[in-house]
């Protein structure tokens, strides 16, 4: 399988950033394919709505996007992986998943899993239901398929969740697939 992942925070060494990488140790293990896509370390500019795109086309800016747009195309699924951010997804997460408009009439409709990792540095369950709604309506919407979610409370530091049973949750997620 083709699995692309989408990874959100600006921690290089953080929470949701490790979760990721469990999920992928656990993927690439039984043979699946990986592109991982970082998108705080790319430039990948927010859409403005010009429509220039169509929905189906060609998107006004040559940014980053363009190396994650074929895989994302052609994956069989698609992982999200990313921190909370004062109740939402990471803006640089936000920002690619927006640029989704572009190849909109490409995904729309086009069976494939997904999966949504993130962590958060309080405890209440309620606190992750914004983005886990933004997940499961994204998923209805594109008409995907979601497999799995990995929700971690109570990591903040850099590195705390690897004292937490997540990783293993991820890990056996992308083994599992």
């Amino acid at each position: 399988m083709r699995i692309v992942v989408l990874t959100g925070s600006p921690r290089k060494n953080g929470n949701s950033n490790y979760l990721a990488e469990q999920f992928i140790k656990g993927a690439k293990e039984t043979g699946h394919d990986i592109f991982r896509f970082d998108c705080a370390f790319k430039r990948v500019e927010p859409c403005r709505a010009c429509n220039r795109c169509g929905m189906n086309g060609t998107c006004i800016y040559d940014d980053d996007f363009l190396e994650l747009r074929p895989h994302l195309i052609n994956a069989d699924m698609v992982v999200f992986a990313s921190p909370m951010y004062y109740f939402g997804l990471s803006a640089q997460l936000k920002r690619v998943i927006d640029r989704f408009y572009a190849i909109n009439g490409q995904i729309k409709g086009h069976y494939k899993k997904a999966a949504c990792l993130m962590t958060y540095a309080d405890t209440e369950p309620e606190e992750a239901e914004p983005i886990l709604l933004h997940y499961r309506i994204l998923m209805n919407y594109l008409g995907w398929e979601s497999v799995g979610e990995v929700v971690a409370p109570g990591v903040w530091t850099a590195g705390s969740v690897k004292n937490t049973s997540y990783p293993e949750l991820a890990y056996q997620l992308g083994k599992n697939l």
